[in-house]
């Protein structure tokens, strides 16, 4: 049976990575979280002081590029591949408020970029993928079979976001949140380097009052149509 790349795109917490995830346990697919690899490279600037309130040393950045080394190793308990930064399971870490706040500076550097675009496509070369983030299916993968591009309101994305930090114990407030989550969108969307934007054939998923369950329901249809399609 023929497999397909699945692209989906959208706004910070619409809900990419735990619908993809379900997607690629589903289809017995790969899953791959450009957006963590994006965090992953975050931390390793803010661990060197690269990034930090008011600065950010791009050039250096670049120059140590070729010490940062990103793997995905599954996780058999949870049931999905966990991020390695050299070495070091960093999972828990690449997704704190402190990350969130500077991985889209990080994310609009061409280097960066390039790097990991390149990484991504040798992972997506065999198809049998679903992979989430910002462009994967305008630059990374414009051919994908199905894509989709995940879109609610910054309200309610804040809310969902702010829900997940104090689960696992960070001290933040709604406020601070929302802050993030709307200046994201605003670099996300605007940066020089591809931007965040739907791609002509993409689905437009808006997912502000739809439960998981609905979501995952509406999206594995349209996986099957698509593969099924693949294979007539």
């Amino acid at each position: 049976m023929k497999k397909i790349i699945i692209a989906i795109d959208g706004f910070s917490s619409t809900g990419k990575s735990t619908v993809a995830k379900q997607l690629a346990k589903a289809l017995h697919y790969v899953y791959i979280d450009t957006g963590a690899m994006y965090r992953a490279v975050t931390l390793f600037a803010l661990r060197e002081n690269l990034i930090g309130e008011n600065f950010l040393h791009q050039e250096k950045l670049e120059q140590r590029l070729h010490e940062i080394e990103i793997r995905f190793k599954r996780n058999p308990e949870k049931g999905f591949a966990e991020v390695y930064l050299n070495g070091e399971n960093v999972e828990d870490e690449i997704r704190t408020l402190e990350v969130s706040n500077y991985v889209s500076p990080i994310a609009a550097i061409s280097a960066v970029r390039k790097i990991l675009v390149d990484q991504q496509r040798q992972m997506g070369k065999e198809k049998g993928v679903v992979m989430d983030g910002r462009d994967i299916g305008t630059v990374v993968f414009p051919e994908a079979e199905l894509k989709l591009y995940m879109t609610a309101s910054a309200e309610k994305r804040a809310h969902r976001r702010y829900e997940e930090l104090l689960e696992r114990g960070e001290e933040v407030s709604y406020d601070e949140v929302l802050d993030n989550v709307v200046m994201r969108d605003q670099i996300d969307s605007s940066r020089k380097d591809s931007p965040l934007r739907k791609a002509d054939d993409a689905i437009e998923i808006d997912n502000s009052s739809l439960t998981l369950d609905e979501q995952f329901e509406k999206i594995i249809a349209l996986a099957e149509e698509k593969i099924k399609e693949e294979n007539e």
